[in-house]
C-alpha cells in the first residue's frame, strides 16, 4: 500500500464517508496505535527537511539581493516588501489551500515532486527578470509552487511519527526555515560579489550578479525533485489507529477548493448555495475593496493592497464554502476559537520576524555600509545556526511542557514572541557611530533574537495538528499558513518597507512592527485557556458536527 495514494475520506459532499470512529480515537479494525517511528520516519524527514531548506533559499535570497535590484530595477524598500511578502504570500496561502486539500486526498510525495520543481524553474526565470513587474510574476509562481510544501509535509510527518514526537519532529522540519533562510544570505553575496567582479559588464547571456544567483539556486530544486520522487507514501492515520481509506475522487476536493477561492468563481460558488451566500459573498468583496480602496490612498500602493484584497475576499469565500462542503473540518478548524488563537498568535510572532528577516540584510549594508558576502558569511551563517537551533530547542521544549501542562506549547509560543525584543531594538538601532566592531554586534543581538523567536515555530506547529482528525492535517496546515502568510509575511514586510520609505528610517520602519506584541498576548491568553478542553474534547467536537464516531452520546 505504500505506493498507493492514501486521501482522507468525507473532505466533500461527494467524498466516500469515512469509518466510524470510536471516542477512543481508534477504528473498529485497529487496536492500537503505532508507538515508535521507525529508521525510514527519520531517512523521509531528512529530505523532508531539505526540501525546506531549498523551499526558504529560494523564498529568502531575494533579501541579500536588495541592493542590487533597488539599483538595477529602480526599486524602493516599499517594492521590496512588496515583492519579498505580498506578492509571494498571496498567492502561497490562497493555492495553500486547495493543495491542502489536495494532500488530504492524493499522493502526498508526487505533490511535493511537482510542487518543487515549479518553484524552483519559477526561481530560476526570476535570474531573467528585467522589471520589477517581471519579478513580480515570478515571485508569485514561486508562492504557488511553495504552496505544496508544507501541507504535504505536515500531513507525512504526523503519520510517520507519533504524537509524543510530533513537536520534535515538526521541529526538525521547520529547522529548514532557519538554515535555508541563512544558506541564501551566503550563497547570494557571494555570487552577486564574485560575478560582478568576474564581469563588471555582464557575463553570459547579459546577465549580472543577483541574476546569477536567481539561477544558482533555482536550478538544484530540478535535480532534488527527482530523488524526492522515491519517497514512499505513508498510510494515513495508521500510526494514530486511525488509517483512512483512499478517497474514489481525490481531485474533485481540490477542483472545489480551487472554485471556491480563486475569484470570479469564488461567487457563482456562493450563488449555487442560494441568494443568502452571493449576498454576503458580494457584501465582503465589497468591504474589502472599500478598506484596500483606503489604504490605497493613504500610502500610494495599489499593487500592495489590490493583492492584500483579493486575498482575504478569496479566503474568505473559501471558508463559507468549506462550511457548506464539509462542516466538521470548519468547525474543528475555523470554528474552534482555539485553531484560531494558536494561528493569530503565531501570525504575530511572524509579522514581526518577517519583516526583521527582509530588512536584516539591507541594515547591514545600507546603514552599517557592509559589503554583501561579508553580510552573507556573519549574518546568514550566524542566523542558519541559531535559527535551527532555536526551532529545535522550542519543539523539543514543547513536546516536555505538554506532558506537564497541557496548554504547555502555547507558553513557548508566548516566549517565541516576548523573548527576543529587547535583542531585535539592540540589533536595529545600531549605527556606524557605536564604534567597535559593528557588523559583529549586529551579528549577535540579530542571531540571537532569531534564536528565541524561532523557538515558537514547532509549537504552534504541532498544536494545530492536534486540534484536528487526521483526515484535515493538510487542510489545517495551509489555514495556520495563511496567519503566517496574509498576516505576517504580507503585511509585515511591506509595512517596514512602507514606514521606512517614508520616513526616511529603516530603522524606524522595522522596529515599528513591534506594534503587534499586543495583539499576539491576546490571541495567546485565548489559546492558553481554550486549546485544553479543545484538544481534550475532539472526538466529541467531531461527532457534533457530523463527523461519524462511534462511542459518544
Amino acid at each position: 500500500m505504500a505506493h498507493h495514494d492514501k486521501a482522507d475520506a468525507a473532505q466533500s459532499s461527494a467524498a466516500a464517508t469515512p469509518a466510524p470512529i470510536h471516542a477512543s480515537g481508534v477504528l473498529d479494525h485497529e487496536s492500537a496505535a503505532l508507538t515508535k517511528a521507525s529508521p525510514y520516519a527519520w531517512y523521509a524527514l531528512s529530505i523532508l527537511f531539505l526540501i525546506y531548506v531549498l523551499n526558504f533559499i529560494d523564498r529568502q535570497i531575494i533579501t541579500i539581493l536588495a541592493p542590487d535590484l533597488k539599483r538595477d530595477l529602480g526599486l524602493t524598500d516599499a517594492d521590496i516588501g512588496f515583492l519579498y511578502g505580498t506578492a509571494f504570500a498571496v498567492f502561497y496561502a490562497l493555492f495553500g489551500i486547495p493543495l491542502g486539500r489536495l494532500a488530504d486526498n492524493w499522493h502526498r510525495v508526487r505533490l511535493l515532486t511537482i510542487g518543487l520543481t515549479l518553484w524552483s524553474a519559477m526561481t530560476a526565470l526570476s535570474g531573467f527578470a528585467r522589471s520589477g513587474m517581471h519579478l513580480g510574476l515570478a515571485r508569485m509562481g514561486v508562492g504557488i509552487g511553495e504552496a505544496t510544501a508544507s501541507p504535504s509535509a505536515y500531513s507525512l510527518i504526523s503519520d510517520m511519527f507519533p504524537k509524543h514526537m510530533r513537536g520534535t519532529a515538526l521541529s526538525i522540519y521547520s529547522a529548514g526555515l532557519y538554515f535555508g533562510g541563512g544558506i541564501s544570505l551566503m550563497i547570494g553575496g557571494f555570487i552577486v560579489e564574485g560575478w560582478n567582479r568576474s564581469y563588471p559588464a555582464g557575463g553570459p547571456l547579459g546577465l549580472v550578479g543577483w541574476q546569477a544567483a536567481f539561477l544558482a539556486v533555482g536550478i538544484p530544486g530540478l535535480l532534488l525533485a527527482l530523488l524526492v520522487a522515491t519517497l514512499r507514501e505513508p498510510v494515513r492515520g495508521l500510526i494514530d489507529g486511525m488509517p483512512s481509506p483512499p478517497s474514489p475522487t481525490p481531485f474533485k476536493g481540490f477542483l472545489e477548493e480551487l472554485f471556491a477561492i480563486i475569484p470570479p468563481f469564488t461567487f457563482l460558488a456562493a450563488a449555487r448555495r442560494g441568494p443568502r451566500a452571493a449576498l454576503i459573498n458580494l457584501a465582503f468583496a465589497a468591504f474589502a475593496a472599500a478598506i484596500a480602496y483606503l489604504l490605497i490612498i493613504i500610502t500610494a500602493s495599489p499593487l500592495q493592497w489590490i493583492c492584500v484584497a483579493f486575498g482575504y475576499y478569496a479566503v474568505f469565500s473559501w471558508a463559507t464554502s468549506l462550511r457548506a462542503r464539509d462542516m466538521p473540518t470548519f468547525k474543528l478548524i475555523w470554528g474552534s476559537r482555539a485553531f484560531i488563537a494558536v494561528v493569530l498568535s503565531y501570525a504575530a510572532v511572524a509579522f514581526i520576524n518577517y519583516a526583521f528577516a527582509a530588512f536584516a540584510a539591507v541594515y547591514a549594508q545600507e546603514i552599517l555600509g557592509q559589503s554583501a558576502s561579508t553580510v552573507g558569511l556573519w549574518i546568514g551563517g550566524a542566523s542558519a545556526v541559531s535559527g535551527f537551533l532555536g526551532v529545535i530547542l522550542g519543539g523539543r521544549m514543547s513536546d516536555i511542557l505538554m506532558r506537564r501542562n497541557a496548554a504547555g506549547r502555547i507558553i513557548v509560543i508566548a516566549f517565541g514572541l516576548i523573548a527576543p525584543l529587547p535583542l531585535a531594538i539592540l540589533a536595529f538601532t545600531l549605527t556606524p557611530a557605536d564604534g567597535g566592531n559593528i557588523l559583529l554586534k549586529f551579528t549577535l543581538y540579530s542571531s540571537l533574537a532569531g534564536l528565541l523567536s524561532s523557538s515558537a515555530l514547532g509549537a504552534a506547529a504541532a498544536t494545530t495538528q492536534e486540534l484536528v482528525l487526521p483526515r484535515m492535517r493538510g487542510t489545517a496546515t495551509a489555514t495556520f499558513f495563511i496567519g503566517t502568510t496574509l498576516i505576517g509575511l504580507a503585511l509585515g514586510p511591506y509595512a517596514a518597507g512602507h514606514i521606512s520609505a517614508t520616513t526616511g528610517s529603516l530603522s524606524t520602519g522595522v522596529l515599528s512592527t513591534l506594534a503587534a506584541v499586543p495583539i499576539g498576548l491576546i490571541a495567546l491568553a485565548i489559546a492558553y485557556r481554550t486549546v485544553p478542553s479543545a484538544i481534550s474534547g475532539l472526538m466529541a467536537r467531531a461527532q457534533a458536527a457530523g463527523e461519524p464516531i462511534e462511542g459518544l452520546g
